[in-house]
């Protein structure tokens, strides 16, 4: 009954990427209906595909493997656990939410629409496949329709530096992964992960391997000091570009750790668990510190990012049921808020055009949904008890409690600084005077119909998984247990 549910997905995803392809460009209402048709009947398989897992995982009596599994050559080459979908539904929901806000845009719509459909189905072939070789072409291509976004559809002249960034440091990274995958190769014959996980390299072979996955996939997270490309894309890169890279872009080096680095060189993680701990604990303290000191708005949320993704390695390198599951929470969790939040800075962006926290103030008595919606996503930032990222964060700080004094220090700081920068990027914006001397204001600048929507979505969300966390604990029990050494 539900053998061929994945295929669907993927299948459904490619017939609206070629239907979109064949629709003349200045038919922008057929343009804009099917996209967004796509990614909304895209969003709803993944929920039937989350209702259909938890179906066979209950028939299963150890309910510790692969589902939806597509095999050629008798070879596994796609397949889900629970930790896959739970990054699918994610996916599915962020380009759902994309393509409600992107009917707005006008510049080279078609083009747009066609990057954000291929992205999307690259994103869900990364999280699917079980292979190593095409999880790293699958993996490298996913590059190239985010840099033209921001190419294409960046502000301001320092996109082409930005793109640099981001293409530059992400290439040399997976060319050091794509060294370690032929290594496996030689070593033992295959490249599928279902085969390697049964074999292990020795110790020495595993930490030259441990090395090469790892550099790869700490510039995608990314881990410091390799944060640097990050704060340019974020802030170069279109409102559409900034939520892709913050929702899912980021979570490709932690869903890398978890599929390939933990399972793979078991006996590498725990030799390098000390370095990695304290390389997490020092980016949380040290992206904290200087983001106290920006006032560009989007800098400050992508240097939160950075300090959330390096919080999440602290769990996930802790060897800790606990760690490892609120690890895998905040990574979602960030995905949602963080999300949110940039889609916030899009909208004043797209009123004012100026991001400086200096040219505002005040605008809560103009924009009072708005800043209703900035207080909730503020206060979810910094993991208020009640949303998704408190749950997260909370158990990471329990399980890094017992590992080290000094991680123990590192990520009460960076929970401390999280409360002091959210509330000062908060009250800035929306307390204070309306400095009418800078910018003009009006009192119809409020959300529209299609930012309310949006932002209404993410916000239900984040308080559902802070209230209801069983739903997503369901997925995640299994691979949890897989992962620990």
């Amino acid at each position: 009954m539900f053998e061929n549910s994945l295929i669907i997905l993927f299948l459904w995803m490619l017939f609206g990427l070629v239907f979109v392809l064949l629709i003349p460009y200045k038919y922008t209402g057929l343009l804009k209906f099917s996209s967004f048709s796509t990614a909304l009947v895209t969003f709803v398989w993944s929920l039937w595909l989350v209702k259909s897992f938890l179906v066979l995982q209950s028939q299963d009596p150890w309910g510790a493997g692969f589902y939806f599994v597509y095999t050629k050559f008798d070879l596994p080459l796609l397949g889900i656990d629970g930790l896959s979908l739970l990054f699918i539904v994610l996916t599915t929901f962020i380009f759902f939410c994309t393509f409600l806000i992107v009917w707005r845009i006008t510049k080279r719509l078609k083009l747009l629409v066609v990057l954000l459909l291929m992205l999307e189905l690259l994103l869900l072939l990364v999280f699917s496949v079980l292979d190593l070789f095409l999880f790293y072409i699958v993996f490298e291509i996913i590059l190239l329709p985010m840099v033209l976004i921001i190419l294409l559809w960046g502000s301001r002249a320092r996109k082409i530096k930005a793109s640099y960034y981001f293409f530059l440091y992400t290439l040399f990274g997976s060319l050091l992964m794509l060294v370690g995958i032929i290594f496996l190769y030689f070593e033992f014959g295959t490249t599928n992960l279902a085969l390697l996980s049964c074999l292990l390299a020795s110790d020495q072979k595993q930490v030259l391997l441990w090395m090469l996955f790892f550099f790869s996939f700490a510039i995608k997270v990314p881990m410091f000091p390799f944060h640097i490309w990050l704060p340019e894309a974020h802030v170069e890169a279109p409102t559409i570009g900034s939520v892709l890279l913050a929702g899912l872009l980021l979570k490709l080096g932690g869903y890398g750790f978890l599929r390939i680095l933990l399972p793979l060189f078991p006996s590498a993680t725990l030799y390098f668990q000390p370095f990695v701990l304290t390389l997490s604990g020092l980016g949380v303290v040290y992206s904290s510190l200087i983001l106290l000191r920006q006032i560009d708005i989007k800098k400050i949320i992508a240097y939160s990012s950075v300090a959330h993704m390096n919080f999440a390695m602290l769990g996930l390198f802790s060897n800790t049921y606990l760690g490892i599951h609120g690890s895998l929470y905040l990574l979602v969790s960030h995905g949602f808020s963080s999300s949110a939040l940039f889609l916030l800075a899009g909208v004043l962006y797209e009123r004012h055009h100026t991001r400086l926290i200096s040219y505002y103030g005040g605008l809560i008595q103009l924009m009072p949904l708005y800043g209703t919606f900035f207080f909730l996503f503020t206060i979810a930032n910094f993991g208020f008890p009640g949303t998704s990222n408190f749950l997260g964060e909370f158990s990471i700080f329990l399980a890094v409690a017992n590992k080290s004094f000094f991680v123990f220090f590192c990520a009460g700081i960076g929970m401390f600084f999280s409360v002091i920068y959210s509330i000062l990027l908060f009250n800035r914006i929306l307390y204070g005077e309306l400095k009418f001397y800078f910018l003009s204001f009006s009192f119809n600048q409020d959300l529209n119909k299609e930012e309310f929507i949006v932002l209404l979505l993410f916000a239900i969300v984040l308080v559902y998984f802070g209230i209801a966390p069983i739903s997503i604990l369901k997925l995640l029990t299994y691979p949890t247990v897989n992962l620990l050494i």
